[in-house]
């Protein structure tokens, strides 16, 4: 990892913190209405309401197929909602701390994400470490290009980054050589570059045994605790994390259910959710859930 590059030309990321402080007076970082999305003429997620506060812990729980990836999507603008609601005259919306409009590079100092897709994006990287693969995320690029410096400041938060999620040691490992809990670790770091306010997770655990799962999860509940709002999208009860108080069920594109994960995470609603009969048990802040 070299350390001798000429003084940087660019704002460093302190100015960036400044800059974004207060991006909007919204409470809710998203709020969502009558969102329809629509592909290949099938409604992929149809018409969506739902409000997240900051500081508000989340669970998006649901099947595959149900709609969760699509929303991940449009929550990270990378994909629409149609403009006009088709079974109503009320005009859909969706605002992220409380602006319809961003520029894509000032949102992602705001919403980390971290998902299969960005996992894939980094696998087919010959030799780009995990250092780079962190340091970069102050640029939105996969590595450095020759007009990209890094200052002072921004390679201490790299560190800093890969420290929080006991990633240190990887620094100058090649990412495309790390192991699936390694290399989600890293991604981690990479979102968290930018201190955002939410750090979005698509099937965060996937590929993960048992114990590194958990160990991971402990990882996500310390992030939650120091302030970042998380949240996890899964299929599985068993990462729902203690720190999340907030379940969001969704079945076919829809919201089936909205509401405290101690209610939620019940037998009834978990075998309406995945149409099938599911036994729900509890140990200490955390669920499991079995077919019966």
């Amino acid at each position: 990892m070299s350390t001798d590059r000429p003084p940087p030309r660019r704002a460093t990321a302190t100015t960036y913190h400044v800059a974004m402080d207060n991006p909007t007076d919204s409470t809710n970082w998203l709020d969502a209405h009558a969102a329809t999305v629509m592909r290949d003429g099938n409604r992929l997620l149809d018409a969506i309401d739902l409000r997240m506060a900051r500081g508000e812990h989340t669970a998006i729980l649901g099947a595959n197929g149900s709609g969760k990836s699509t929303l991940v999507k449009l929550i990270e603008r990378r994909l629409y909602p149609l403009a006009r609601n088709p079974d109503g005259p009320e005009r859909p919306h969706m605002r992220l701390f409380g602006r319809e409009r961003w520029d894509i590079s000032e949102l992602r100092r705001l919403i980390g994400v971290v998902s299969a897709d960005v996992q894939r994006d980094f696998a087919d990287e010959a030799t780009l470490s995990a250092y780079e693969a962190v340091v970069s995320g102050f640029f939105a690029s996969r590595g450095l290009g020759l007009d990209q410096e890094v200052d002072a400041d921004q390679k201490q938060q790299a560190m800093q980054a890969l420290e929080r999620m006991q990633a240190a040691h990887l620094a100058e490992r090649v990412v495309g050589t790390l192991s699936t809990g390694e290399a989600r670790r890293v991604l981690i770091a990479r979102a968290l570059v930018y201190r955002p306010r939410v750090l979005l997770l698509d099937e965060p655990c996937m590929g993960l045994d048992m114990a590194s799962r958990r160990h991971f999860l402990a990882d996500l509940g310390e992030l939650a605790r120091a302030g970042t709002t998380l949240v996890l999208v899964t299929h599985h009860v068993e990462e729902i994390l203690p720190e999340i108080e907030r379940v969001v069920m969704l079945r076919g594109g829809r919201i089936l259910a909205d509401g405290a994960k101690a209610e939620l995470l019940g037998d009834a609603r978990m075998s309406e959710l995945f149409d099938m009969p599911i036994e729900v048990r509890r140990s200490g802040d955390w669920y499991s859930a079995q077919l019966c």
